[in-house]
């Protein structure tokens, strides 16, 4: 049985698919296949191609992947409402205010969040991200200077309303701007291949799949001998600046996940796991004093996937939480 997260994490992602396009838009996977998501038709994809700008309306509860306008216009007092943002990896969120018609000293409020939020857990987590939490949140009808363009610092943010007056409402512009260095994400998809640079920034980076996965990692830069090590009490890399961290659970927040395995050196070849876990989270600490690299490749994991490969494999975890 999936876990509570596992359906709250696919039930946004299948609203994502289910929001990049009108209905006329959607086509939908073969459904023997173990796949949440719903893929953008051609048409769709050529009017975007065109330059045309893409508008609709926004749900109470709502999950957008597309630059476009989007306007949410209250029919009935609104109180608990919220919008998903994501990108590509590579992609950082900018929002516009193009419109706000609330009461906010009635009680009406419109923030926005760098990251995500699901039941008070955070992506990044407050480990990973470079400004405290309070910082993360910008709240239109706090300050008298109303900050009308809100970049997030990473491939998610999302927005919380509550509007209590029908007919008032919100008009917002998202667009997409290019990050050069990537550092945390969620990725859209439960397959794909990723590299992570850090050059010389006191920082960690997490990539989260929100999936059991085999995830295999091919090269790793950081600036030491080769070695691997599986999480233990007394071992692991306690005391190195600079290594890559599994981790596996059933929380958004990757500073709540179970450590599995460190890599505390550099190595070329081929180090593969399978976890089998809700959400898989790679980390990478870094020191600043190096230019670290990871290149890892990943898919959803087969419950059938359980043969013992010839290639370098670690152990397996979670299996008893699918």
């Amino acid at each position: 049985m999936p876990s509570a997260f596992q359906f709250q994490c696919h039930f946004v992602l299948i609203f994502l698919a289910a929001s990049k396009g009108e209905t006329r838009y959607l086509e939908v996977r073969d459904a023997s296949e173990d796949e949440p998501f719903l893929l953008l038709s051609e048409d769709l994809k050529r009017e975007l191609s065109a330059g045309q700008i893409y508008r609709r309306s926004l749900r109470c509860i709502d999950m957008l992947s597309i630059e476009g306008q989007f306007t949410f216009t209250a029919d009935q007092p609104q109180l608990h409402c919220a919008t998903f943002f994501i990108g590509e990896p590579e992609e950082l969120i900018v929002i516009d205010y193009d419109f706000v018609n609330i009461d906010c000293r009635g009680g009406d409020f419109l923030k926005v969040f760098d990251g995500w939020i699901l039941k008070g857990e955070k992506f990044p987590s407050s480990l990973d991200h470079p400004l405290p939490t309070s910082q993360r949140y910008v709240d239109f009808c706090e300050g008298g200077n109303i900050q009308r363009n809100i970049r997030s610092s990473q491939n998610v943010a999302m927005i919380f309303f509550r509007i209590h007056q029908p007919g008032n409402g919100f008009t917002i512009t998202v667009k997409k701007n290019t990050n050069l260095f990537p550092c945390n994400v969620i990725s859209q998809t439960p397959s794909g291949r990723f590299t992570m640079v850090i050059p010389h920034q006191h920082r960690n980076c997490s990539f989260s799949i929100i999936y059991p996965v085999v995830i295999k990692i091919s090269d790793l830069i950081l600036g030491h001998l080769n070695g691997l090590f599986l999480k233990k009490p007394t071992a692991g890399c306690a005391g190195v600046g600079d290594f890559v961290e599994l981790l596996g659970g059933t929380s958004l927040d990757p500073s709540k996940m179970f450590p599995l395995a460190d890599l505390c050196h550099s190595f070329h070849g081929s180090a593969q796991m399978k976890i089998g876990c809700d959400n898989t989270v790679l980390r990478m600490v870094s020191s600043g004093k190096h230019i670290n690299r990871v290149t890892f490749e990943y898919h959803q994991l087969d419950l059938q996937e359980t043969e013992t490969r010839k290639e370098n494999s670690i152990e397996e975890f979670c299996f008893p939480s699918i």
